[in-house]
């Protein structure tokens, strides 16, 4: 057991060193001066009437870089394209177009995106969710750190917006992956297509890059384009690069535990729920963020060193709260920290062991055949 306390001390000093590294650089990256161009705000919408509102009087509320926002209506059946039609009448830079019909191979956020990008104009193309409410410097932050970095793609997480217990359970695993164990000083000196990520909420594409690549064309069978399309971008030879954004963005993806579990699963199998991928994280995240309280429940009854596994779930808990705080998440999320991860290998272990249907259910009552 003192064996056992001692790997799940070095599994919890893994991210906590990782995530120094990368806070450390995400707070070190100079500002850049905004750069000229416009910036094409881009939503793929399918039945977000409850949310297109107040994203299009955010995204139209940019300041310090001139902006186009255009809505793909992708064949909503909710009041989505009489609002945005609404507000389009008022502000020319808004433009309402229609989704073709899906075709073979495709899913539908993906299909939705690559009409926004042909028909956009600007010089960078930013990507962001029916649910994302953009801060007025937004846009022009993340234009302006594409062009100190050299970078094609810039993505950040926004702030998420947590308020039930099923999402303050299941939400801040987006930001202790990307913040714990990816090496961002290190995505940031090499190109490899392994080191890609972003988060498919806020993503900002120089458009010539985009087009060059094959844009969301290039990843159109995927359910995980925050994963895929970086990968494509980084493929040919380009940057990419993540963002603080906390105060750039806000999104509530989920509102209970039921929507965040099907969403979080319907793209887990391009993410960690592969045979190979999932039981070196089941290792990594179980032994060095759930193994930790349960050894010291285990102390008292004399199995193992109490000190080493109150150390180690320390070490496991600073980091959460490292990480909550920087990324201005709720920190009453902090104490449920070993029940989230734990959460999060359920849901993985589900998605990979359980039978496949002959469809899943994706993106807004879509449903594709299973992989």
């Amino acid at each position: 057991m003192t064996a056992l306390a001692l790997l799940a001390l070095a599994l919890a000093l893994l991210p906590a060193g990782l995530a120094l590294a990368n806070l450390l650089a995400l707070r070190a990256r100079p500002a850049a001066a905004v750069p000229n161009g416009l910036v094409s705000i881009l939503i793929p919408a399918r039945n977000e009437a409850a949310n297109i509102g107040p994203t299009l009087a955010a995204a139209l509320a940019s300041t310090g870089v001139p902006v186009e926002v255009i809505v793909a209506d992708d064949h909503s059946t909710d009041g989505t394209a009489a609002i945005v039609a609404g507000i389009a009448a008022s502000d020319p830079r808004l433009r309402l177009i229609p989704v073709p019909p899906l075709p073979a191979g495709w899913t539908g956020k993906n299909h939705a995106c690559h009409i926004l990008g042909e028909a956009a104009t600007g010089r960078h193309l930013l990507f962001i969710d029916a649910d994302v409410r953009l801060a007025p410097h937004g846009a022009a932050a993340l234009a302006a750190a594409a062009e100190s970095a050299g970078a094609a793609l810039v993505s950040g997480v926004p702030r998420q917006v947590t308020a039930t217990l099923g999402e303050r359970l299941t939400v801040p695993m987006i930001n202790l992956l990307l913040l714990g164990y990816l090496p961002i000083p290190l995505m940031r000196r090499l190109t490899d297509p392994a080191l890609g990520a972003a988060c498919g909420q806020l993503v900002l594409v120089e458009a010539e890059a985009y087009r060059r690549v094959g844009g969301h064309g290039a990843i159109r069978e995927s359910l995980h384009d925050g994963v895929r399309l970086p990968r494509v971008v980084r493929r040919a030879g380009l940057a990419t690069d993540l963002v603080a954004a906390s105060d750039l963005a806000t999104c509530r993806m989920y509102t209970d535990f039921a929507q965040a579990w099907a969403g979080f699963s319907k793209n887990a199998h391009e993410g960690l729920a592969t045979p190979r991928a999932l039981p070196v994280w089941t290792v990594l995240l179980g032994g060095g963020h759930v193994l930790p309280p349960l050894l010291v429940l285990a102390a008292p009854l004399g199995a193992g060193d109490a000190t080493l596994a109150l150390a180690a779930l320390a070490v496991s808990l600073l980091t959460r709260a490292a990480i909550t705080l920087f990324t201005r998440e709720d920190p009453w999320t902090i104490p449920l920290h070993p029940l989230t991860v734990a959460l999060a290998l359920a849901l993985q272990w589900n998605a990979l062991l359980r039978p496949r249907r002959a469809g899943v259910a994706t993106w807004k009552g879509r449903t594709y055949p299973a992989a």
